[in-house]
């Protein structure tokens, strides 16, 4: 086994193990069997140094360095570590799902983390592919010294979690928001050092891991430990995205209370009765999700198995505890209004939040629209007097940004507190044209996030506009809208429009006509000539 391990080496080791499975099971769950393997390697290797440690520093023999490092950082029996694993012939499966099941026990940070895949099943994974994928993760140390910087794993994580989702296709935008998209929100929002940041849909966690990276940056940024000066918050769905959310976070040396459970029907980052709220908000939720708030559809379905028919839900009995739907209650095709207005709500007396949303929000009408027209403009006192001009930014993003879904998307930048220079007024960016093509998809490149997060930034303190790229609109011009934000209302694209000169064309189809009639007077004769049909024109 080598010592020394570059980030190169360790992502293409990474990638090596995913071949190992292919065949036995989907591209999509190949992240969960290898992030779990890559955990408990890392942990064993970090056991192992820290009980050298202590016999080379300290002369401790094996069995009394074993017990200090078990009482200080929890229980590792022999059974779950790397030697007993690697030398196990059969039932591999259950060997390591006891293995992760003892760490989950005595590190509660980590309780239904690890657990969330099984791996005992041999049907799904033969003993045969356990053997191959332990002794391929056995090729190196993953120690803190055998890395050149403690959350080195972290960024190959990152790398993992990219790579599956190109694997995965359709389904890694289930997971994963590409991270140059994630970089420009995080640019966006400038989450700052003792700022707590919240992620509603955290997918793997990515938009965390970001924030946490920009607020290193700066002065203050980190504490003891280089660990990053900002508090983190999370919410995810899915059991096996919400696993690897803890797992990328642990690997990146951060602490973050990410929960499991349905943002929009059992928020669980609560102050009591209350949601916590944030100086920061920041989310790509899932596009237009149908169905969303489960209790009516729930009730809906069990009505229809009495009654033999289907009922389709009425979402204006939504009944939130929470009081977050103020501005209006979306319909049951497209929950990104909920969304959005549960991060709002989520927010401080002062926060910024940052959303990814597709256009449609921008311009749908119904209650969509109402609920629009109440960010823009407040509501009326028979609708509860709830402020307006809480829309800061609007940026409209290139086409085929993201896995799941060629349409193009825009960021929604909500400021409870404008400066200002900035009230009664909102910044209209369309960055629709400046990316990079991969081919399959499209991407933001360095220079096109610059650029954005450049133009934002003075049109925020000093309300410059750019031509054909951004604009610093009225509420007034947009009420004369009635309320539709489509950017292509604000800004003009800079492509003029041929001019048609009617008499000119006209002439122009004059003279094709007659020559298409001199044609058909030839192409008769000829078929006159074979004794075939007149062409009837």
């Amino acid at each position: 086994m080598s010592n020394q391990l570059s980030l190169e080496a360790l992502e293409s080791w990474l990638w090596e193990s995913a071949n190992i499975l292919r065949g036995s099971i989907d591209s999509s769950d190949f992240k969960n069997y290898i992030f779990g393997l890559l955990f408990l390697k890392r942990f064993n290797d970090v056991f192992e140094e820290r009980v050298t440690r202590l016999t080379q520093n300290e002369g401790l023999n094996r069995v009394e360095a074993e017990e200090e490092v078990e009482d200080k950082w929890g229980a590792f029996p022999a059974s779950a570590r790397w030697t007993a694993l690697i030398s196990q012939a059969e039932n591999i499966g259950e060997a390591l799902d006891k293995a992760f099941a003892t760490i989950e026990a005595s590190n509660p940070e980590l309780q239904h983390v690890l657990t969330a895949t099984q791996y005992g099943d041999k049907r799904v994974l033969s003993d045969a592919t356990l053997q191959r994928l332990l002794r391929h993760f056995n090729q190196y140390r993953l120690g803190n010294a055998d890395l050149y910087k403690a959350d080195m794993l972290g960024d190959a994580y990152e790398y993992l979690i990219k790579q599956f989702a190109d694997d995965a296709g359709k389904k890694g935008g289930e997971f994963y928001t590409p991270k140059a998209v994630v970089q420009l929100v995080v640019e966006l929002l400038d989450p700052q050092p003792g700022h707590a940041v919240y992620d509603p849909t955290c997918g793997s966690g990515g938009m965390l891991v970001e924030s946490a990276h920009h607020v290193a940056k700066l002065r203050n940024g980190t504490l003891l430990g280089d660990k990053p000066n900002v508090l983190l918050f999370g919410q995810e769905k899915n059991l096996g995205t919400w696993a690897i959310a803890k797992l990328n976070l642990y690997l990146h040396n951060m602490s973050a209370a990410v929960e499991r459970g349905d943002t929009l029907v059992e928020p669980k980052h609560l102050d009591g009765d209350y949601l916590m709220t944030f100086d920061r908000v920041i989310a790509n939720p899932p596009f237009s999700a149908k169905a969303w708030w489960s209790p009516l559809e729930l009730a809906a379905e069990a009505e229809q198995d009495s009654e033999k028919k289907a009922k389709t839900p009425a979402y204006k009995q939504v009944n939130d505890a929470y009081g977050r739907f103020v501005y209006g209650i979306p319909p049951r095709g497209y929950a990104d209004l909920a969304f959005a207005q549960h991060m709002l709500a989520s927010l401080k007396a002062d926060g910024r939040m940052g959303v990814i949303l597709p256009h449609g929000v921008l311009f749908r009408s119904g209650e969509e629209g109402k609920i629009r027209e109440g960010l823009l403009f407040g509501t009326d006192a028979a609708s509860g007097n709830h402020p307006g001009d809480l829309i800061e930014a609007i940026i409209g993003l290139p086409p085929a940004l993201f896995y799941n879904t060629p349409i193009p998307a825009c960021v929604l930048i909500l400021n409870k507190r404008k400066p200002a220079k900035l009230r009664r007024k909102v910044i209209v960016i369309d960055a629709s044209a400046e990316f990079g093509d991969d081919k399959v998809q499209n991407r933001l490149r360095l220079e096109d996030i610059a650029h954005i997060v450049s133009t934002h930034k003075a049109a925020f303190h000093s309300q410059t506009e750019v031509d054909n790229y951004c604009r610093v609109v009225t509420l007034e011009e947009i009420r004369g809208n009635d309320g539709n934000l489509n950017i292509a209302r604000y800004i003009d694209n800079g492509e003029t429009e041929p001019t048609v000169d009617v008499t000119a064309t006209l002439t122009h189809l004059s003279k094709l006509a007659e020559e298409e009639a001199e044609i058909d007077g030839r192409l008769n004769n000829y078929l006159a000539e074979l004794g075939l049909p007149k062409v009837e024109v």
